[in-house]
């Protein structure tokens, strides 16, 4: 490789909507303009970074193309006095990896509005570990935590627990002090969910209601959707009077098939999260509390470190559902 180049995965189209990926080398000039130069030295894997690594025109609209909607790294060159070369930071959301060249990639430049200086109580992999999912989780509890909902409150249900957001959220709500049941569909995640602190497991099909009716036993003070379409339907119909939702994912498909109910009757909140265009305010605020009290002694636990030669492999896997926790890019590895 010259000075100015470095490695990174680029997703390409072969032809119409036939699309490939290889690990290979852009320099420095492929990059987009922006504020501020960083090189990464840690990224991670999520389900958008997998859409786009597949071809998705509604993640990515323009090919070739290098995901990574998540980094991690050190300041080589800044337009802005608010940042200094050398400086630790991360980035995650906005546009990132979506149709700016991501961090999949050993460089990004980025505007320097995208830019969270990394807190002192975390390190560059830890961030990484929590990422946009950890971001997403935070979001969500934050949400709950707006209209009281505390662990004296009752149960605390997170769909979709096995996976980047809904394991955080375990780990995070358990190590807060409240009582978690996990819905998995991966029987092998029930070890690992128990480990971050969950105090039931339920299996998909043992949970979801596909009946008719709009109210259903009250069982939760709050939960936290990561798969929509039924299982959003079925948590909001079964949670408590006066207790919140948040969701934040549609794995399971965009519908939602609900009445009015769980809402006027029992006075039910549905909150959204939508962590790609959050105000940087609320970034630093969640990302401290990441790095503080919400930080749990399970991090390392719940993740796995991979190299660029193990990416490919690791993407097929977050499509064929088996991602199991969170999975680090070391771009240095």
């Amino acid at each position: 490789m010259t000075a100015d180049s470095f490695r990174c995965l680029i997703v390409f189209e072969k032809k119409a909507d036939v699309f490939d990926r290889q690990i290979t080398t852009k320099t420095l000039s492929d990059l987009p303009d922006g504020d501020v130069l960083v090189k990464v030295h840690y990224s991670s894997l999520n389900y958008k970074d997998a859409l786009s690594a597949t071809g998705n025109k509604g993640v990515t609209r323009k090919y070739p193309h290098t995901p990574g909607i998540d980094a991690s790294g050190e300041i080589v060159e800044s337009k802005d006095r608010r940042f200094k070369t050398g400086e630790n930071v991360l980035v995650t959301g906005y546009d990132l990896g979506m149709n700016t060249s991501g961090g999949f990639g050993q460089y990004i430049r980025v505007p320097a509005n995208w830019i969270v200086a990394l807190p002192e109580n975390l390190s560059l992999k830890e961030s990484m570990i929590f990422g946009t999912a950890g971001f997403t989780a935070a979001l969500c509890i934050q949400k709950l935590e707006l209209v009281g909902v505390t662990p004296e409150k009752g149960d605390i249900l997170v769909t979709g627990a096995s996976g980047g957001v809904g394991s955080i959220s375990v780990a995070i709500l358990a190590h807060m002090g409240f009582s978690v049941t996990a819905i998995t569909g991966k029987p092998d995640a029930n070890i690992f969910l128990k480990n971050l602190g969950a105090k039931k497991i339920i299996s998909r099909k043992e949970f979801l209601d596909l009946s008719s009716k709009p109210l259903l036993p009250q069982r939760w003070a709050g939960v936290i959707d990561t798969v929509g379409a039924n299982m959003l339907s079925t948590a909001l119909r079964s949670t408590h009077r006066h207790g919140a939702v948040a969701c934040c994912g549609n794995v399971a498909g965009a519908q939602l098939d609900i009445t009015i109910y769980p809402f006027i009757l029992r006075g039910i909140s549905l909150f959204g999260a939508d962590s790609a265009t959050s105000a940087m305010e609320t970034r630093k605020i969640l990302w401290k509390k990441l790095s503080n009290e919400w930080k749990f002694a399970a991090l390392d636990q719940i993740s796995r470190q991979i190299g660029f030669n193990e990416l490919n492999q690791e993407i097929d896997n977050v499509l064929s559902g088996g991602q199991i926790g969170r999975c680090v890019l070391n771009l240095d590895k």
